[in-house]
């Protein structure tokens, strides 16, 4: 259905890439921490099960390290053909492995904007996305962002004093990051590999403005194991309120 309103998005015009080439070296697995299971499925399908189930979404484009692309084409070929996943071998930076996924779209005129989606957060919301796929319709960069939740001291663990930082205005970011191609694409070109924590950084690097769109905390990022046991419980609560 076309919608008369120009800050949604056409239906199909964004491309979701999402890295999954880290080593995940903190959840102190032996494989891909992507591989570890919520719910009976692995992590990355659940980050790429939300992106899809959005009508605005209309290629899926996974980012994997050539160490494990082999298990992807075995072990989740079945998965991987219930989404419609493009798989693209990464690189050894996360910067590395968005800009392969930029590589793999090119050519293609019918994405608009690109949105890039940590494998690791399994549980973002589809009104988060809709709210970051509008806005960043209409200004060209958006971002998912919570507000800083606690105190914020600035310090050297064990040993000196600590100081506390003013939290007012202070985020975290989240993922999506949703941009215009031309401007990702603008950024990437731009980036010389310099260091940069995420990709709204090499837009705003540019002169940019990248707007932030207040989501759910429940779309945290999986990096400890223990995170796992809040992550279910968060998935409970979803179906719950779902149900």
């Amino acid at each position: 259905m076309q919608h008369s309103d120009s800050s949604i998005p056409r239906s199909g015009s964004i491309a979701a890439i999402l890295p999954a080439a880290g080593s995940g070296q903190r959840f102190g697995a032996d494989s891909n921490k992507l591989f570890a299971e919520l719910s009976g499925k692995p992590l990355w399908f659940h980050a790429v099960s939300r992106l899809a189930a959005s009508d605005a979404v209309g290629r899926l484009v996974l980012v994997v390290s050539e160490v494990d692309e082999s298990v992807f084409h075995t072990r989740y070929a079945t998965l991987i053909d219930q989404l419609g996943i493009e798989l693209v071998r990464g690189g050894s930076e996360r910067t590395d492995s968005v800009q392969a996924g930029l590589e793999h779209l090119a050519g293609d005129s019918e994405v608009e904007m690109v949105a890039i989606h940590d494998a690791a957060r399994p549980l973002v919301l589809p009104e988060d996305l809709e709210s970051v796929f509008s806005v960043a319709s209409r200004t060209g960069a958006a971002i998912l962002a919570t507000p800083m939740p606690g105190t914020v001291k600035r310090g050297q663990l064990n040993e000196g004093g600590s100081q506390t930082v003013d939290r007012q205005g202070l985020w975290l970011a989240l993922t999506p990051q949703v941009f215009h191609l031309g401007l990702l694409k603008q950024a990437y070109h731009k980036h010389n590999g310099r260091p940069a924590t995420d990709d709204a950084q090499l837009v705003e690097r540019m002169g940019h403005n990248v707007t932030l769109v207040q989501g759910s905390a429940d779309n945290l990022k999986i990096t400890y194991p223990e995170d796992l046991k809040v992550a279910e419980a968060i998935l409970a609560t979803q179906i719950q309120r779902a149900g």
